[in-house]
């Protein structure tokens, strides 16, 4: 692969290719029928991870323990061309081991007597209707007219497409699986009697002659519908199906954090001030990411475009007056910068402005487009994310189609979040002929990424907010105090601490840290290995004798006398079992450091005369080490040690680096078996909400504090506490050595302080609230954790036995730590801090006895 998968990515590609394994072994030995999905949220990549699994699929991965399936076979299907076409460029994109010539788009003029392996087929609804030329000459159609003669094939054909699939399916040495790209498409249940079923629906239930594709995989945010149409197929099994946790999608910083809805505060026709607010918000977003370029020498120019949404029958010179007005308000905007993606493949002239016609999927790299015109057909499959602002003219009634334009353009840029830039993680929305009213049901669609799924941890839907900066009035001690606070990251469950450390060598030598970083790497693990091999000596010899023998048993019959006996027998491995001992070895180590350790054990222990048996030798020694478990573990907790010691060796030098590159190292710190401390990144932008409309229609304006890290214009911050926390903070604010505070962000952003807690052996990781700030007698600054505790919540002890270990560790960094709760009518507090609290608090099992005991305090508010 070419690029590196996020941690939920190569978990689910694991679980796919766990059940095409499964489907295709029960396929070619009992001949049944499997099918399975792939949910995940609209921008989780779910292309890249269908490279992943085609690469492992074709050509095998160790990574994986998957063998290549010489036999396979790959339809890729879609209700679109261009849809097709787009997913077709991702996978080339994302493989490293996908050629061209490997996916193939199915043309008209497309005839073979069966598909052959190792290809991925490129088929739409358009190619198996009825009047395609690929058809021509079988009629499936279960209700056809039985008289009714097919079309004729055309002279030049020999076989139908579908002759191809059905020779395909009939071939022994072949397994075909069939892709659903967007599988909730064209499953539609039928409606009517007689109603003829879909093209869909033939591929997997098969027609006529031509049997049901043995393995289905569909692949869609959202996949009810598929699923409900794979309970009424016919002679078919499901598989577990694979979901991806939309949580982990979005912490993974592929997904811009905030959607901002701008709606008129009135009633009125505002349709060309907000084309003129929305021209802002791009020059705005244009220059605010070109700054971040300047400052990021390594960052990659990000050119931002905006989306004007128009009806699907929409006013031409309505169109054209509002680009005038954009360029009226953007002189400098070139005039050749605008384009549109009609269905009419035509240039079209909108008022006095003539504009090209561009396909979809060339929008993103065309860096020319600036003003996109769209009607509703980009909004499935659709993937640009330098679009950062809309402007939708579509009524209320069409926020459907609205919400799923928008929830294609939530990609961040740069595929990373911007560390404490909460404006270039957001993207902004302009709807003229809405109302609040109305935008709320376009939030909420929102709030699952347009798709209609779960809704999506850490996004944020705000109407009509305020951008916060840096407060001026904040001593600089105070923000060096909170980027000193250490927070913690979740454990990867799939940590790989071997591969981890080869992958932090190559980042060290690749920014001149650390010369020769993988070689000295590998040296470390070899001595390590040397270590275990003489640790483990019995183990291992008792192992290598059974990689280098075979054993078994062999019947002898007696025919005459009908007595029948067993006798054992060993034989001598030959090569291939030996390197097949090797491989499954390497799996356990990493293929990588197999090799170089193969080589140091050949060149060390082996004959050198005879290099080709020292290396057989040293397979057989490696092949031995992985069959003793306590070498893994030993091997792994050494490789995770040595990792950290890097990490922290060169912490203040990884600081220095771009956010580009800082970022690579936060996400092979956080590739951890182990909970890991990260560092805090400096907020400077936030979005925040200044008002809430309660249900007679009223706005009301938040109540606003002072002395925020983060302020409006005023040195404000607005915020909607429930009643007892805005009760906590006036009572922290009015403390007169308090002088500044924090409010902790809840999502998964690096400016947001993170506590680990595991909740019934499941770690989970906990945000507390506030962060308040002191000012000392000698002049320095010290923190205060000071988090409302609902009692209330299940994991109300799992988060405060997290908080209470936390402070057993990172105490020292704080002047107090203190979980307040609302017991009845009084604040109860539990400080941290104290010793024999938190030891009261580990052996706890009911909350409420713990604020309500000897170990919890009076909070005065």
């Amino acid at each position: 692969m070419k690029f590196t998968l996020k941690d939920y990515q190569e978990e689910a590609v694991g679980k796919v290719l766990m059940n095409l394994k499964k489907a295709s072994r029960r396929w070619r030995e009992d001949g049944d029928k499997h099918a399975f999905s792939l949910t995940a949220t609209t921008g989780a990549g779910k292309t890249v991870m269908a490279a992943a699994v085609f690469e492992a699929l074709f050509h095998g991965d160790d990574n994986y323990d998957i063998d290549p399936d010489p036999g396979a076979v790959v339809i890729w299907f879609s209700d679109d061309p261009s849809l097709n076409e787009q997913s077709r460029y991702r996978l080339l994109q994302a493989a490293d081991r996908l050629s061209l010539s490997d996916l193939v788009v199915v043309q008209n003029t497309f005839q073979r007597e069966a598909l052959k392996p190792g290809k991925i087929y490129f088929l739409n609804t358009q190619k198996l209707s009825k009047s395609s030329l690929l058809v021509r000459g079988r009629e499936l159609d279960e209700d056809a007219d039985a008289n009714a003669p097919p079309l004729p094939m055309p002279d030049s054909r020999s076989w139908t497409i579908w002759d191809t699939i059905q020779n395909t399916i009939d071939d022994p040495a072949l397994t075909l699986y069939l892709v659903l790209d967007e599988a909730h498409r064209g499953m539609r249940a039928a409606t009517g009697v007689g109603e003829k079923t879909t093209i869909v629906k033939r591929l997997i239930n098969g027609s006529g002659s031509v049997p049901g594709i043995p393995v289905v995989w569909g692949i869609s945010a959202t996949v009810e519908r598929f699923n409900a149409a794979m309970a009424d197929m016919r002679g078919r099994a499901t598989l577990p199906n694979v979901i991806v946790d939309s949580a982990k999608v979005q912490a993974s910083g592929l997904l811009k954090d905030t959607i901002v809805l701008d709606v008129p505060k009135e009633a009125g026709q505002f349709d060309t001030v907000l084309v003129r607010r929305g021209t802002d918000k791009l020059k705005e977003i244009s220059a605010a990411w070109a700054a971040y370029g300047a400052q990021q020498s390594d960052a990659a120019v990000v050119l931002p475009l905006m989306v004007l949404q128009v009806p699907n029958a929409p006013d031409h010179n309505d169109i054209g007056k509002a680009l005038d007005a954009i360029f009226a308000h953007w002189p400098d905007l070139p005039e050749d910068a605008v384009a549109h993606v009609f269905g009419e493949h035509s240039t079209q002239a909108f008022g006095r402005h003539s504009v090209p016609y561009i396909s979809p999927e060339r929008v993103q790299d065309s860096s020319w487009v600036r003003v996109l015109i769209a009607k509703d057909a980009i909004s499935t499959g659709w993937d640009c994310p330098r679009a950062e602002v809309m402007v939708s003219f579509r009524p209320a009634r069409d926020r459907t189609h609205i919400a799923q334009l928008l929830g294609r353009m939530v990609r961040t840029p740069l595929a990373r979040r911007i560390p404490g830039n909460e404006r270039l993680n957001s993207v902004d929305c302009l709807l003229p002929f809405f109302d609040e009213a109305s935008v709320k049901d376009v939030a909420k669609a929102l709030m699952s990424g347009g798709d209609g799924g779960e809704e999506l941890p850490g996004r944020r839907v705000l109407i009509n907010p305020v951008e916060l900066k840096p407060n001026p009035g904040i001593p600089e001690g105070v923000w060096d105090k909170l980027l000193a606070l250490p927070s913690q990251t979740l454990p990867k469950r799939h940590a790989r601490p071997v591969k981890r450390l080869t992958s932090l060598a190559h980042e060290l030598a690749n920014d001149g840290l650390l010369a020769d970083a993988g070689k000295r790497a590998h040296a470390e693990m070899h001595k390590i290995l040397n270590g275990i091999r003489a640790r483990y000596a019995a183990e291992i010899e008792a192992a290598r004798k059974s990689v280098m023998t075979v054993e078994g048993k062999s019947l002898k019959a007696d025919l005459k006398g009908g007595g029948m006996a067993f006798d054992d027998f060993v034989e001598e491995a030959d090569y291939a079992v030996i390197e097949d001992a090797y491989r499954r070895a390497g799996r356990m180590i990493s293929p990588d450091l197999a090799t170089t350790y193969s080589v140091y054990l050949a060149q060390n222990e082996g004959d050198m005369g005879d290099m080709e048996t020292a290396l057989m030798g040293a397979h057989v020694s490696i092949a031995a080490l992985g069959l003793v478990p306590q070498a893994r573990e030993t091997l792994e907790a050494e490789a995770e040690k040595l990792s950290n010691q890097w990490l922290n060796r060169f912490r203040v030098e990884i600081k220095n680096l771009s956010d580009e590159r800082q970022d690579i190292y936060r996400q092979i710190r956080e590739v951890s078996a182990s909970p890991m401390e990260v560092d805090l990144a400096r907020p400077s932008s936030w979005m925040q909400a200044t008002t809430i409309r309660e249900a007679s229609g009223a706005e009301i304006p938040l109540p606003t504090f002072e002395n925020h890290l983060l302020c409006d214009e005023y040195g404000l911050f607005p915020e909607d506490f429930n009643s007892w926390e805005g009760e906590v903070v006036r009572a922290e604010l009015g403390r007169t050595d308090t002088v500044a505070w924090y409010r902790n962000p809840s999502r998964a952003s690096q400016d947001s302080l993170g506590i680990i807690y595991d909740d019934g052996g499941e770690i989970k990781i906990l945000r507390p609230d506030f962060i308040f700030f002191i000012q000392q007698s000698d002049g320095t600054f010290t923190a205060d954790i000071v988090d409302p505790h609902g009692i209330q919540f299940g994991d109300a002890i799992p988060k405060l036995k997290g908080l209470a270990l936390y402070a057993e560790r990172f105490g020292g960094h704080y002047r107090r730590i203190d979980a307040v709760a609302k017991i009845g009518e009084r604040f109860r507090v539990i400080d941290l801090k104290e010793a024999s609290t938190r030891a009261a608090v580990l052996a706890a099992t009911s909350i409420r006895a713990l604020y309500e005991g000897s170990n919890a305090l009076d909070y005065l508010v």
